[in-house]
C-alpha cells in the first residue's frame, strides 16, 4: 500500500486543519496509508545547526520513504503559516532532498471565506524551488469551516464528498 506523509502547518491542537488531516486520514485508508510528519519540534532555522538537527533529519527519512504529502494549513496574513515555512526552508537543506520530484497536494480550511487561496498558492512558489509535483485539480480550499467542523468531525457532507473525490485522484497519482 502506498505512503503518503500528511504535514500540518498548525501547531494548535483544537486546529480545523488538524481535524481535516483526521478526517481525511480515516477517508483514505482504502487508498492508502497516511502518517503525520510532525513540525512541532524543529526550531527556527539556523544555518549553525544545518547538519545537527534531529527532528529535521526523522521528517526527511519520513518523507523520504513515503510516496507522496499532503500539506494541510491554514492562511496566515494572506500567506503560509511560519511554522510549516520553517520546516521548508529546513527540509530544504537537507542533502537527501526529501521533496524532490515528489508527488503532493495542498488541502486548507478556514473560517473566512477565500478557503487558504493565497497561502497555496504561495506554497506552490516555494514548492518550485523544492522540485515538489503538485496535482493541480481538485483544489482543496474549505471556506467557512466552522460551518463544516463541528465536535472535532466534518459535518458537512459535500465537504466529505468533495475530499473522497481528492483522495481518487490524490490516489491515481500515486500509481
Amino acid at each position: 500500500m502506498k505512503k503518503v506523509v500528511g504535514l500540518i502547518g498548525s501547531l494548535r491542537k483544537e486546529s480545523i486543519n488538524r481535524v481535516v488531516f483526521n478526517e481525511y486520514r480515516e477517508l483514505s485508508k482504502a487508498h492508502f496509508e497516511m502518517v503525520e510528519g510532525e513540525i512541532k519540534n524543529i526550531p527556527l532555522y539556523n544555518e549553525d545547526l544545518d547538519s545537527k538537527c534531529e527532528p529535521v533529519s526523522d521528517l526527511a527519512q519520513i518523507i523520504n520513504e513515503s510516496d507522496g504529502v499532503i500539506f494541510f494549513s491554514p492562511e496566515y496574513n494572506y500567506s503560509i503559516p511560519g511554522v510549516l515555512k520553517n520546516a521548508l526552508d529546513w527540509l530544504s537543506r537537507d542533502p537527501s532532498k526529501p521533496f524532490d520530484n515528489k508527488i503532493a497536494a495542498i488541502i486548507g480550511a478556514t473560517p473566512g471565506g477565500i478557503g487558504t487561496a493565497r497561502m497555496q498558492y504561495h506554497l506552490r512558489q516555494v514548492g518550485v524551488f523544492l522540485n515538489i509535483n503538485f496535482l493541480n485539480k481538485p483544489e482543496v480550499m474549505i471556506g467557512g469551516a466552522n460551518d463544516k467542523i463541528k465536535g472535532g468531525c466534518i459535518t458537512d457532507q459535500a465537504t466529505k464528498e468533495f475530499l473522497m473525490k481528492h483522495i481518487k485522484v490524490f490516489s491515481e497519482t500515486l500509481k
